[in-house]
């Protein structure tokens, strides 16, 4: 683990999404680069086949530290999901295994984004798959790293709930793995494309969430 924030006028931070196929990974990638770097649409099997990365344009003005004004730039690596309707574990590990030394292995990742569909159960037998896959990729450290991007939104809306009723109903399983990453947790609706202004803001979200880590990085090897 280190701090590698340099003492430029701008912060690159590196993002890795993982979840399960049809989570809406991808869209929220999207969303978080203000782009359409990578592809999702509905389908009947898992569409993410490969690992993808994609960067944002230069946000500037976006934070400050230590009284400096900063931009910022955004890289996400888009992952195939787990489980895959034509990849094995193995090979879903190994691609990501890859594409993290690849992109990453110089600078350290700052934030996993576990993305979980809102409108769906959080099961502990069908989640720990992809726990057991994160921990084989980045090590027993993992969990100090990761944040869930819940996505979906739109869907708890409809329910007519907010964030506090959504939580009453959640089941312990999920509740407890929120208080295990020190409720690091965004929503966002993957329906639309998100506006400049509620991207600056899931943006700030995960800035903060770096903060409270002290700008440190879990190094991949």
């Amino acid at each position: 683990m280190a701090d590698t924030m340099s003492d430029t006028d701008e912060i690159i931070i590196n993002l890795l999404l993982v979840g399960r196929t049809q989570s809406g990974k991808s869209a929220a990638g999207n969303n978080l680069l203000g782009s359409f770097d990578f592809d999702s649409h509905l389908s009947p099997s898992s569409v993410t086949t490969c690992c993808n990365l994609g960067r944002s344009c230069r946000l500037s003005g976006f934070t400050r530290r230590k009284g400096h004004e900063l931009a910022l730039r955004v890289r996400v690596l888009d992952t195939p999901g787990y489980p895959h309707s034509s990849l094995s574990k193995e090979e879903v590990r190994q691609a990501v295994k890859g594409a993290l030394v690849q992109h990453f292995g110089d600078k350290g990742l700052h934030l996993i984004l576990w993305v979980l569909r809102a409108d769906l159960p959080f099961y502990e037998e069908e989640n720990h798959r992809t726990i057991q896959l994160i921990q084989e990729l980045l090590g027993p450290t993992w969990k100090n790293f990761t944040a869930v991007l819940f996505t979906h939104a739109d869907k708890i809306e409809e329910a007519g709930l907010n964030g506090d009723e959504y939580f009453r109903v959640a089941s312990d399983t999920l509740l407890n793995f929120l208080s295990s990453i020190q409720q690091r947790y965004i929503f966002i609706d993957n329906q639309v494309n998100t506006l400049q202004q509620e991207r600056k803001t899931i943006l700030r979200k995960i800035m903060e969430f770096i903060r409270q880590n002290s700008y440190q990085v879990l190094l991949v090897k």
